[in-house]
């Protein structure tokens, strides 16, 4: 995630993005939502990144594959 987002050229944005999504039984992504952005078109790239990203490992209970809720906070700091 980190290698792949691009911070805006804002100097002296600190801040952070919060983003929430599904990840499905294959490892695919699915509902993603910024919850809360730094401005900047931060909550964009996020989506952009998160989109493009390799599959998941998704979630086993009782030995079967099931869908489940994550959350990602991401650090932006331009200082």
């Amino acid at each position: 995630m980190a290698k792949q987002f691009t911070t805006p050229k804002v100097k002296g944005l600190v801040g952070k993005v919060y983003m929430s999504f599904i990840i499905e039984k294959d490892g695919s992504i699915s509902e993603i939502k910024v919850l809360r952005d730094s401005g900047y078109g931060t909550g964009e790239e996020a989506i952009r990144v998160l989109n493009n990203s390799p599959k998941w490992l998704p979630g086993e209970q009782d030995g079967r594959k099931v869908r489940c809720a994550f959350s990602l906070p991401i650090n932006i700091d331009t200082r």
